[in-house]
């Protein structure tokens, strides 16, 4: 299961770096627990080019981790990939590219064909597709307009998303 972070599993404040910005969705950990439950692997996948554009370090990005654990639950998140590139120089990792999916997979062993991304950005579902895994996108980030999605499906948020997947995989 790769997850999105900002605008899928919590509120998307942007170029977050700071702790007290992090503000997990009403129903997100329990989502994130019956997946969990059901035997999926919760692997997050998030753009974070506020490093690359100076915005703030790695080390910024370590500052916000206990706090989602916290508010998520210990031990829901298996691990968390992101990438630091901006847009506009040429990138492997950076979503829509399927970088960071494919070596969540490797390092993880983790069978692209029975997996999913979920999030809340046109370009997390052509991740999803160009990685070879199933798309669903959330309407809890900036844009809600999802009428033209490439994803497979739409849902209202991470709980519904949820419920299609474990519904698609019994």
């Amino acid at each position: 299961m790769f997850i999105d972070r900002d605008g899928t599993i919590m509120h998307d404040a942007d170029y977050c770096s700071d702790p007290k910005q992090v503000q997990i969705f009403e129903g997100a950990a329990a989502a994130l627990s019956r997946l969990k439950k059901a035997g999926y692997k919760i692997i997050v996948i998030t753009n974070q080019s506020g490093i690359g554009r100076g915005f703030f370090t790695e080390k910024h990005i370590a500052r916000w981790r206990p706090r989602v654990s916290r508010q998520l639950g210990d031990n829901l998140i298996d691990v968390t990939y992101f990438c630091p590139d901006p847009p506009g120089q040429p990138s492997k990792r950076r979503k829509p590219a399927p970088g960071m999916v494919l070596e969540a997979a490797r390092d993880h062993d983790v069978d692209l064909g029975h997996s999913f991304l979920i999030g809340d950005k046109e370009i997390d579902a052509e991740c999803a597709h160009n990685a070879g895994v199933r798309a669903i996108r959330v309407r809890t980030g900036f844009d809600k307009m999802t009428g033209d999605s490439c994803a497979d499906w739409v849902a209202e948020d991470l709980p519904a998303a949820a419920k299609i997947i474990l519904k698609a995989t019994k």
